[in-house]
């Protein structure tokens, strides 16, 4: 798979489109993403520049867990103070506002424009999807570094005074360099924590979009946004209403001899809140790769499919309604499998979209 994590995606603005949900009759309907503007080229200058920068610093009765109160995770910061936060396991300090920030994930990326910072951000990395539709026209105006990450003398030609990672893996071997070594180049940066720790809830995505507005200085956006996400979900959930036994689900990512699966992460959490529960929750890695005579004993009634490109969503369906070994467990048996983008299923601002996704595909009766 192509996602940029140690794990091992239509929409989804509930005005707008319906989640997709294998039902039998129907089918699929399947979203393709496509790109909204091209690579970045032409940085000769800006590489040579940047390389010689480089080579110097070198289940019973339950009712839907609804999402708590978030508490936040330092001080207001006054105007004109400098921030401090520990990310990462790195005390950082963040003097002032940035003012050319580069994202490398797409989850990020919608934080960013969402909370209207489009105008401090010079160039962003590894779109999973098409951008969420009332962010395009600011998403437009902001160069893409690369299709996945930028090599670090592409984000050094961009100038950056800050870097936003969503995954671990953009601050690794394969991405730009790690924290330490863009602070040296006097670049500050951040990494989404709830898309790194184990068990992540819609809290700790609440604290990163807290911790953002804190460094940029928007603390009122942030919780505005929060609000608004809490009221969103809150209307799923009043739908969603008590469930007696919650549905038995298998979160399928890809594998053929063996399947990758969901386990103690974001989706997970997400199912738990819609009223579902994880067949795998038990396992305490993020991601896993588990036996098929494993998913028949604990006999799932709901299949989720992962769709990120990888392959077709109509491809992993006809995959496992032909595996004979799931012939008769209920999911198979009563053609329930759904889908769940990537882009809906990370930490970001499409939590609200997410939960409605998965609550309608569980719960298809409570929403007619």
């Amino acid at each position: 798979m192509h996602l940029p994590i140690e794990m091992g995606g239509a929409f989804f603005v509930e005005d707008f489109v319906q989640p997709i949900i294998y039902i039998q009759k129907r089918g699929f309907q399947v979203f393709k993403a496509n790109k909204s503007h091209t690579v970045m080229k032409g940085l000769a200058f800006g590489i040579m520049t940047a390389a010689m920068l480089l080579v110097s610093a070198c289940g019973s009765t339950t009712t839907t867990q609804a999402p708590a109160k978030i508490e936040q995770t330092a001080a207001p910061a006054a105007e004109g103070k400098p921030v401090t936060l520990t990310n990462n396991g790195i005390e950082m300090t963040y003097p002032t506002a940035p003012e050319r920030a580069v994202t490398l994930n797409q989850h990020v990326t919608e934080i960013m424009l969402t909370l209207g910072l489009a105008d401090k951000m010079v160039g962003t990395a590894y779109l999973d999807d098409e951008i969420l539709p009332e962010l395009k026209a600011d998403y437009d105006k902001i160069p893409v570094l690369s299709d996945k990450y930028p090599t670090k003398e592409v984000l050094m030609a961009a100038n950056p005074d800050f870097v936003y990672a969503g995954w671990k893996s953009g601050f690794g071997e394969k991405g730009v360099g790690s924290m330490q070594d863009l602070e040296k180049l006097g670049i500050k940066s951040y990494l989404q924590a709830s898309s790194s720790i184990p068990g992540p809830t819609i809290d700790d995505v609440f604290a990163d979009i807290t911790n953002i507005g804190r460094i940029f200085r928007v603390e009122d956006k942030a919780n505005d946004l929060i609000n608004k996400m809490k009221s969103e979900m809150d209307q799923t959930l009043s739908k969603i209403g008590k469930v007696d036994e919650p549905l038995k689900v298998f979160v399928y990512d890809n594998g053929e001899d063996k399947p990758f699966t969901a386990a103690n992460n974001y989706m997970t959490s997400l199912i738990k809140t819609a009223g579902g529960k994880n067949i795998f929750d038990d396992i305490q890695k993020g991601w896993a790769e588990v036996s098929w005579e494993q998913v028949v004993s604990r006999n799932p009634d709901v299949i989720i499919i992962v769709d990120y490109g990888d392959r077709t969503v109509e491809q992993k369906r006809n995959f496992l309604l032909s595996k004979k070994e799931l012939a008769d467990i209920p999911a198979i048996k009563n053609q329930q499998l759904m889908v769940l983008p990537l882009s809906a299923a990370s930490e970001g601002v499409r939590a609200p979209i997410a939960l409605k996704i998965l609550a309608e595909g569980l719960y298809p009766d409570k929403f007619k």
